[in-house]
């Protein structure tokens, strides 16, 4: 399938799923703005302008007066591919919605809340990188078992097991197919490691999955 149709419509991704991340946040939740720890999933969106492919520069982002910003993270995804329209589906039977997997690279500025969407952070044009394939959902017999790691100028800086996860590949397509209907081709990001890898201009960034592949950027700038 060719990269620049590896996403239709909607990419959703799921923040917040990373088990240790969630514990480590437990007094902060409790406290203003937040109040109590989330009982459903948190979502963003990475839209259409923040598309990206396999092998991309991902620009450098700036701030409101053009001037580049002091920093930038990178976190990497399983990317779960639906293959037929998927409506309020039952978890026992969620995986039968699944069409195939990829990766997902998520580029933006550090997370200091997650209060609101943090569309500053989150939107930059290009910023979310997708492949380098899709492959079929039947060679990935067990999608929570899989390893996401990243590796930044060849050096391995995050590894995040998706046993880790606080909502299952399932529990994810049930609970957002309750929210929206998913269609052929959307793809949802079901989990990032909880600390997001520092990346710097000109880094070449490798996010990877036995068996689904390996997405390669470089951050542009030098």
């Amino acid at each position: 399938m060719n990269n620049k149709t590896l996403v239709n419509s909607k990419l959703v991704c799921v923040a917040l799923n990373d088990r240790e991340q969630l514990n480590a946040m437990d007094s902060a939740f409790n406290e203003a703005p937040y109040k109590q720890p989330p009982t459903e999933p948190v979502l963003y969106y990475k839209p259409r302008n923040t598309w990206n492919v396999e092998g991309a520069a991902i620009e450098w982002a700036k701030d409101f007066d053009g001037n580049d910003v002091e920093s930038m993270v990178v976190g990497a995804s399983l990317g779960v591919v639906i293959g037929k329209e998927a409506c309020r589906v039952n978890r026992s039977q969620a995986l039968e919605y699944v069409g195939g997997y990829t990766i997902v690279s998520d580029f933006s500025l550090p997370e200091k809340s997650y209060y609101r969407p943090d569309i500053k952070g989150k939107c930059l044009d290009g910023s979310a990188p997708v492949g380098p394939e899709i492959i079929s959902a039947e060679q990935i017999a067990d999608p929570d078992g899989l390893v996401v790691t990243i590796a930044v100028n060849g050096e391995r800086k995050s590894q995040f097991p998706l046993l880790n996860m606080e909502r299952s590949v399932a529990e994810l397509i049930e609970t957002i197919s309750h929210i929206m209907t998913l269609q052929p081709g959307e793809i949802i990001a079901v989990g990032f490691a909880g600390d997001r890898v520092p990346v710097a201009k000109g880094d070449q960034v490798a996010a990877a999955i036995e068996g689904v592949g390996t997405l390669n950027n470089t951050l542009g700038g030098a």
